[in-house]
């Protein structure tokens, strides 16, 4: 927050940007020019009736006038700036540039803000477009309706002695397709209308997420359930509105199932008391005698912990995805391969805990903690099924060399020199 000794240099700047002379406000003041003028170049103090009338002259209020801008406007105006080339030195300007010009600088955080929400648009309308399954199936049947109508135009316009049958069948052909046409088209605009979070799921996968966000992902249910009562609620939430079909209510039970295990493994009481006492996930599986796993599963299951939780495969493919402010993942389609996620894929049984910068304005900081190991039993005979999980928890911003740099994907990422990169930003260079 600015000094309120600096309040007299924002008296002048407002009067001058009101047009008021300086012996004219001093009149309506009631006090004498001079006077004024040692305020506004702060050699004198100003507070209480004094400042709430030259304030209420300028058209202002008299906190603006003693405290200056107000600090979520600069910090607006931070986000608005962060990540432009040669802002860093300006940053520390804001607070007076935002007292100057009050109306500028809201326009400004203003625009920022539209423009990270415009960003964030175009990332998901991006990954809708790259992968989305939906979007590719109606796609196809567009371009092979009109496909079929070109080759029967074509038909009728070459075909000078076409029989009479023939043509009344090419014509009903047209009809046909172009009703085809039009209905897949209605369905196309229907679905690229719908916002991202009103599009259908794309899967039993969307199913399930769903249905935990709409809970927070804390299932009140599970947590106080009995060891003899976790299948029958189990079987209870898995009939939930979100899980329409009988996939995804197959998958609810597993989640659900596992989750009970994990609370009967560490109970959410103890867990609460290590994350007050700022303990790491492997510092509690040691307290809480249970496996590092089943921490990362949990620590993600606390609303107050603000934690993304990602699980995948060996093929890499997500099988869980919870997001997180600034760590967007992505709807569909593969995910930056830097994340630690799939490099613990590369060393099973082995915790990698690493700090990661998020691509974006501004970047996003997180501690990550990840971790592969085998689902279920092993058996002779066949390969081990290894599954990774990766928990991320807000972590204090620090010098940027310190972190890994990552991406939501490559089509969604604007660094541009990553050696990862497999496919270029959708927008063009960054």
């Amino acid at each position: 927050m600015a000094s309120a000794g600096h309040a007299g240099s924002r008296i002048r700047e407002r009067r001058i940007m009101a047009g008021i002379k300086q012996a004219d406000l001093a009149k309506a003041a009631g006090i004498s020019a001079s006077y004024l003028n040692l305020i506004e170049h702060n050699r004198r103090r100003i507070g209480g009736g004094l400042l709430a009338t030259i304030a209420r002259e300028l058209g202002t209020e008299a906190q603006a006038l003693s405290e200056g801008a107000g600090r979520a406007l600069v910090a607006g105006l931070e986000d608005a700036v962060a990540g432009h080339a040669g802002a860093a030195a300006d940053i520390a300007e804001l607070e007076d540039f935002a007292a100057r010009f009050p109306d500028l600088a809201r326009l400004m955080a203003e625009q920022g803000g539209a423009v990270r929400r415009l960003e964030r648009t175009v990332a998901t309308l991006s990954d809708r477009l790259a992968h989305d399954p939906i979007l590719s199936a109606s796609l196809h049947e567009v371009l092979s309706v009109v496909t079929a109508m070109r080759s029967t135009a074509a038909i009728l316009a070459e075909t000078r002695d076409l029989e009479a049958v023939w043509t009344e069948r090419f014509h009903r052909n047209l009809a046909e397709d172009g009703d085809r046409l039009a209905g897949a088209a209605e369905d196309l605009a229907r679905y690229l209308d719908a916002s991202s979070e009103d599009a259908a799921p794309a899967g039993p996968l969307e199913e399930l997420e769903r249905f935990l966000a709409a809970r927070n992902w804390h299932i009140l249910e599970i947590e106080t359930a009995g060891a003899g009562d976790a299948d029958r609620i189990a079987e209870e939430l898995s009939q939930a509105k979100e899980l329409e079909s009988a996939a995804a209510q197959r998958l609810a039970r597993g989640h659900l199932a596992r989750a009970a295990a994990d609370a009967r493994a560490l109970p959410l009481g103890p867990l609460r008391e290590a994350l007050r006492e700022g303990l790491d996930p492997a510092a509690v599986a040691v307290r809480a005698g249970c496996g590092l796993g089943t921490v990362l599963r949990r620590i993600a299951s606390v609303p107050e912990a603000g934690a993304a939780l990602l699980s995948c495969d060996l093929s890499g493919t997500m099988i869980l995805r919870k997001p997180a402010p600034g760590f967007p993942a992505p709807r569909l389609g593969a995910a930056c391969p830097l994340w630690p996620l799939f490099e613990a894929l590369l060393r099973p049984g082995v915790p990698i805990a690493r700090d990661i910068e998020m691509d974006g304005r501004p970047p996003a900081r997180f501690a990550a903690y990840a971790l592969a190991e085998p689902s279920g039993p092993p058996a002779f005979g066949r390969p081990p099924v290894i599954e990774a999980t990766m928990l991320l928890l807000p972590a204090a911003a620090g010098p940027a060399e310190a972190a890994l740099p990552v991406g939501a994907a490559c089509r969604l990422c604007t660094r541009d020199a990553c050696p990862a990169r497999r496919e270029p930003f959708i927008a063009g260079s960054a």
